[in-house]
């Protein structure tokens, strides 16, 4: 079962850093959100599980979720797990930064077939840079992308640059849910 407030306190507990800080996106900001000290935890990954796929029940289940290594990763991995637990066959894939130079040179790794339903996990959404190259690549992998659930949105245009290429963004929290003071 989803404990929202549970999760809201162990991220205020475990992952916020106050300071100035750069962004994946270039933009500065007076916090950091640090959700590999969460999503690397076990009751933390456990509940963000649950919260993934109540939301993947809401959406409809899809065949695959799995974002951008390495902040997809674990996210990825709690939710396949918690999943399997609870009778739901889900799988996981992983988006690398950049393509295997040897192998088979996949940008896009996993147990998937050309045409599956998946959804991209991420850790924070800010504007959604990250995300966006993780839908490219896994749409250039063939798979059917419509959706996007990440923890916390930091609403600062992640939601709109993925409707511009039609996914939904869903986040377990938008960051005025959290409470942090932002000037």
């Amino acid at each position: 079962m989803y404990q929202a407030d549970r999760l809201k306190e162990l991220i205020l507990q475990k992952a916020v850093k106050f300071g100035n800080f750069q962004l994946a996106s270039g933009k500065t900001a007076k916090f950091y959100l640090d959700l590999r000290r969460v999503t690397l935890d076990g009751e933390t990954a456990n509940v963000i599980a649950h919260g993934v796929l109540g939301v993947l029940e809401r959406i409809g289940i899809p065949d695959l979720v799995g974002g951008m290594a390495i902040g997809a990763d674990p996210i990825t991995a709690s939710t396949i797990t918690v999943a399997w637990q609870c009778g739901i066959p889900l799988r996981g894939f992983i988006v690398r930064k950049e393509a295997k130079t040897h192998g088979m040179g996949q940008m896009v790794e996993g147990p998937f077939e050309h045409d599956d339903r998946a959804v991209i996990l991420e850790d924070v959404v800010t504007t959604g840079g990250s995300s966006l190259k993780a839908i490219e690549a896994a749409r250039a992998a063939g798979l059917r992308i419509d959706h996007c659930i990440c923890i916390v949105d930091r609403q600062q245009g992640g939601e709109e640059a993925m409707a511009k290429i039609g996914v939904k963004l869903h986040s377990l929290f938008k960051l005025d849910e959290l409470g942090i003071d932002q000037e």
